[in-house]
């Protein structure tokens, strides 16, 4: 249980208001007049709770407070006169208390009384951290009050503004992200918040409500694969419940802080399920009446994984570089100031919102091709939008990009033991060529097996040919560290190059149950990549080399599906690449899990906006 170390001098008014917001926070509250008494409670708390100090003067919301002391993703946060740390960082508290009373520091409002003026102890030790490198959090409480009066006068003004905010509707607002897209803000958000006030008070986790989305998609899609009119009513209808509830989990963990690392990997594993779950449904669906359209499912599913990639790739290569500016982003800020320009860029790139509203109503009021068809033309202009962007920023800024940001682009190419190999032999040549080089080498070798794989007759061993290109064209592109300004395009051109190959080569084959197969395939190894982008986002790395090259890397896996296309003969290639997705799916899901149920990497939620 976690212990709050109430010290200071005593409030002009009565204190009994805050230990009662202490123990609704699930802290026991403890008492210690001196910082040599604080220094021996918090000796006494056991080292795997959480320890907070705060000054018995303190006057301010429960909300703030709820901020500064319960916050999961933070080892140290602070407000004015309250100080929280996790087990991580009780060292540090420890070691900051022991330089407080080495050499103590006078600060802070004189009292009325004349008496020499004294530091919250929270306060000083918050800055204490500081010093220490382990800088506390400081969340923006806004119009939040969290204060230390000296005297009853200020205590009695500090009283008066906690009592002109309503807290609550401050605490629905913040559990609502800033930058959502249109349809979520305003056709989700105004009710989503009070379902998930409502899933706190009754003792619901985000996890819960995260599972419970998962299995109303999963129903919808099921809904969809009947292939009858009212099936698709009824699946568009409880695609949009399923997005309610993706909503409200978020808002429930912001409201009551319930954030996890579990709860993170849920929430973004879960969400590419539920879309993908639901494509396939539409392709049973369609299939029920006769039309066959897992290929446009496939290549909806294709589509979008590779603008994920172009928006993890891009965000990772700019994360931590220096001279990070440019004329475009400039501009894109000014546009940002014009207020109906920021909703139609927020629409214009289909988030998860628009897009799964489309997708809903499509469903419902149309066919399975014809919601294909729309969502392929929507995402593919949305993806030529954001990459065109980027691409000018990149071409526009003189950023200096670090070795922490060419290794994450390293670990999001997911390279293998072949293109390893060929990396190290080519590494020479490559040091003397152009930056611009490696993604040219990786479009080309991408556009050349992906194009080769759908033009090429059935049996053929052009496709495979293709692949071993492929394969020196990826260990070309990654011979050398992707510091390049427009590097960050490999990983995306990698993607493009295995997924277009497996579509193209089950498509051409015209095997009975080709695309279903390839879709489980792909499905399978997006699984795996998403799984190393939220890594790299949690702090943690990829997953193992070993898992990689067990997986064949991307080239690796490309190789083996050509190959099973020119050895294969019909009935074969579905069972292969049956085989092959099985296979991969229990390699990978079984690292994975392993991985987000034990990790103790931090919860990574983002709070940036909606995601594509």
């Amino acid at each position: 249980m976690p212990t709050a170390i109430v010290t200071g001098p005593h409030a002009a008014g009565p204190a009994a208001p805050l230990a009662d917001d202490l123990r609704a926070l699930g802290f026991q509250v403890v008492e210690a007049d001196t910082p040599d008494a604080v220094a021996e409670r918090l000796a006494q708390v056991p080292a795997a709770d959480r320890v907070a100090v705060v000054d018995r003067r303190f006057v301010g919301h429960r909300h703030a407070l709820r901020l500064a002391l319960t916050d999961p993703r933070f080892d140290t946060a602070a407000v004015p006169g309250a100080v929280s740390a996790k087990p991580a960082a009780r060292q540090a508290l420890t070691g900051a208390l022991a330089a407080l009373a080495a050499a103590p520091v006078a600060a802070g409002p004189r009292a009325a009384d004349g008496a020499a003026p004294t530091a919250p102890l929270p306060d000083a030790l918050a800055d204490a951290l500081d010093a220490q490198d382990a800088a506390p959090y400081r969340p923006e409480l806004g119009v939040l009050v969290a204060a230390v009066p000296a005297d009853s006068a200020g205590r009695a003004a500090a009283e008066a503004a906690v009592a002109a905010v309503d807290e609550e509707s401050v605490r629905l607002r913040s559990a609502v992200k800033s930058r959502d897209g249109f349809f979520t803000t305003h056709f989700i958000s105004p009710y989503s918040r009070y379902l998930a006030r409502w899933c706190a008070r009754r003792g619901l986790t985000p996890n819960q409500v995260t599972t419970a989305s998962l299995l109303v998609a999963l129903i919808a899609a099921g809904c969809a694969a009947t292939g009858t009119r009212g099936g698709y009513v009824a699946a568009g209808v409880l695609l949009l419940a399923s997005f309610v509830l993706d909503c409200t989990d978020g808002q429930l963990a912001r409201y009551s802080l319930q954030y996890s690392t579990l709860g993170a990997w849920l929430d973004a594993t879960f969400d590419r399920a539920k879309e993908y779950a639901y494509y396939a449904g539409l392709a049973l669906g369609a299939a029920r009446g006769g039309d066959d359209v897992w290929a446009l499912a496939l290549g909806a599913m294709v589509l979008q994984t590779c603008r994920h990639v172009v928006d993890f790739a891009f965000t990772e290569a700019n994360h931590d570089a220096a001279a990070n500016t440019s004329p475009t982003a400039a501009l894109s800020g000014r546009l940002d100031s014009v207020g109906w320009t920021v909703w139609v860029r927020r629409m214009v790139v289909l988030p998860i919102g628009e897009r799964w509203a489309l997708i809903a109503v499509l469903t419902a009021v149309t066919t399975p091709r014809i919601t294909f068809v729309v969502l392929l033309v929507g995402c593919g202009l949305a993806a030529c939008y954001t990459t065109a962007g980027r691409v000018l920023r990149s071409l526009t800024r003189r950023a200096q990009r670090t070795d922490r940001a060419a290794q994450a682009l390293a670990d999001l190419a997911d390279s293998g033991p072949l293109a390893e190999a060929g990396a190290r032999a080519l590494r020479p040549l490559a040091r003397r060529m152009p930056v611009f080089v490696p993604p040219v080498v990786a479009l080309i070798g991408a556009a050349a097996v992906t194009a080769t794989a759908a033009l090429a007759s059935w049996g053929s061993w052009w496709p495979l040919l293709a692949a071993v290109l492929y394969v020196l064209t990826s260990a070309f592109a990654v011979a050398r560290p992707l510091k390049g300004a427009l590097d960050w395009l490999v990983p995306p051109f990698f993607r493009a190059g295995e997924y277009g190959t497996v579509l193209a080569l089950a498509a051409v084959s015209g095997v009975n149950g080709a695309l279903p197969a390839a879709f489980g395939l792909v499905a399978a190894v997006a699984y795996h990549h998403y799984d190393t982008v939220y890594r790299i986002r949690g702090g943690t790395g990829a997953p193992p080399r070993a898992l990689v090259r067990a997986a064949g890397g991307h080239e690796g896996r490309t190789l083996v599906v050509a190959l099973m296309a020119a050895l294969a003969h019909h009935t074969g290639f579905t069972v292969a690449l049956t085989v092959l997705a099985v296979a991969l799916a229990l390699l990978v899901l079984t690292e994975s899990v392993r991985f987000w149920v034990s990790s103790a990497a931090p919860a990574v939620h983002d709070e940036s906006g909606e995601p594509a």
